[in-house]
């Protein structure tokens, strides 16, 4: 199993007043420019996950035939000019989601990612190590953030949001071991938070001073925080010795990037009127974070697990979650027809901007693995078996899309495995129920 390191400087925050500084990672990471490979280097490899709430009406997801030579039912009609780059997958389960008692849009939705059965309780919260995070602790170092978390609805993880378990289920789907990573909801936090003081006018001579700068300021963080070592206690002492661990791996990082120019950013405008803007704005910063590689990591809630979103603008009146009842109503069948479709044009969007991103010889998209997907696979039944899966982009060559694969009693977290492998993630079991490498 791979090693996880913390990076995080946000609670270090404590040298000042004689030190003469304060070193804020959150600072040093916006204003660092990014790292530029050379052209001898292979592409940065991604990883994004898409979670859209309820599940999906299966009879217009899944196509009828298997192979490369598919049609896109109704549902995945919207991706109908991307279609070679996308994978369909029949027949996957998350056995994790299933559990004698009530609350499977929680359960379902804690287990997402991370393949693994969480607690029933409001306190006592336990889950896994998401894939994002794994691989986030891999190569989160080499990005001015390790990995992003965005969504479209907020809340916190106290209290009870669906038949006894914790709201931390219903609103995450990145876990760091029982430890949820909050999603950021508003699309200018977001943005400030992957390019503020990120200028990409800059010329490589201006980088370069920027850089030297930022290294005098880490070296005398340094020396300071040494002198400052000797007269405390012993506590303090580990406190310090662990500031200045993040300080000298943050110096490393500054001490070997380049000072080429980085990527073109526009002009961005973080005002959503409505939701489906609200979606598209996060869309574009998913975009600009992988074109920018601020970071190789993202997940993108589309909504809270259990939404009863409205979606009446797209003649689909009526709480989603209600709707997912559907009790066999052909009228409610109609609604979530195009409550699945609208989500897939959402996804559609993503995967053409990201096809639309040239790297090398080829785009963003070919080195990125984008899974797409629910907490449950019916909202009548809430099962948590054949769920909707789809996977879009290469990822470096090494997964071959364009079709659609049906599967039988086959845990989903073998796909998990399998995209960690080609990751680079040392990993040989995922999940709880990892039977080996999926073949995709």
């Amino acid at each position: 199993m791979i090693k996880l390191r913390n990076t995080s400087l946000s609670r270090r925050l404590f040298l000042g007043g004689g030190a003469g500084v304060m070193i804020g990672l959150p600072w040093l990471e916006a204003m660092t420019p990014v790292r530029k490979a050379h052209a001898a280097d292979p592409a940065p490899l991604r990883f994004v996950a898409i979670y859209v709430p309820n599940g999906i009406h299966m009879a217009d997801w899944t196509p009828a035939a298997t192979g490369s030579d598919f049609t896109l039912p109704y549902i995945l009609e919207p991706l109908a000019p991307v279609q070679s780059d996308i994978l369909v997958l029949s027949g996957l389960d998350n056995t994790a989601g299933e559990f004698s008692a009530p609350g499977d849009h929680a359960r379902g939705t804690g287990c997402f990612l991370s393949c693994t059965l969480v607690n029933l309780s409001e306190t006592d919260i336990t889950n896994g190590t998401t894939l994002d995070q794994l691989y986030a602790d891999a190569v989160g170092t080499t990005t001015p953030m390790s990995s992003l978390q965005l969504g479209t609805a907020g809340g916190g993880n106290v209290g009870n949001c669906d038949s006894g378990y914790s709201c931390a289920y219903s609103r995450n789907i990145s876990w760091k071991g029982n430890t949820p990573i909050p999603k950021l909801t508003d699309t200018a936090t977001a943005f400030d938070l992957l390019f503020a003081g990120f200028d990409p006018q800059a010329t490589a001579a201006e980088l370069a001073r920027r850089k030297a700068r930022r290294l005098s300021v880490l070296d005398y963080a340094l020396s300071d925080a040494d002198a400052l070592k000797a007269k405390l206690g012993h506590t303090d002492q580990v406190k310090v010795e662990e500031y200045l661990d993040a300080v000298r791996e943050l110096e490393l990082r500054v001490s070997t990037e380049s000072t080429a120019p980085a990527c073109e950013l526009e002009a961005f405008d973080p005002n959503y009127p409505d939701y489906a803007t609200h979606v598209r704005i996060m869309n574009d910063i998913i975009v600009k974070a992988l074109q920018c590689d601020r970071t190789r990591a993202i997940t993108f809630m589309m909504e809270n697990g259990g939404s009863n979103r409205d979606f009446g603008f797209i003649g689909a009146p009526g709480g989603h979650h209600y709707i997912s009842h559907h009790n066999n109503d052909p009228a409610n069948f109609a609604k979530l027809r195009d409550i699945g479709r609208w989500e897939v044009e959402q996804l559609a969007y993503l995967v053409t901007e990201l096809k639309n991103s040239p790297e090398g010889e080829g785009s963003v998209l070919d080195n990125t693995a984008v899974f797409f997907g629910s907490e449950i696979e019916d909202g009548n039944s809430h099962a948590h078996r054949n769920m909707p899966v789809l996977v879009a982009g290469g990822l470096g060559g090494t997964i071959e899309t364009g079709r659609h694969l049906s599967f039988g009693d086959v845990p989903l977290d073998d796909l998990m495995l399998a995209i960690g492998q080609r990751l680079g993630l040392e990993i040989d079991s995922y999940g709880q129920s990892s039977t080996g490498p999926l073949e995709i």
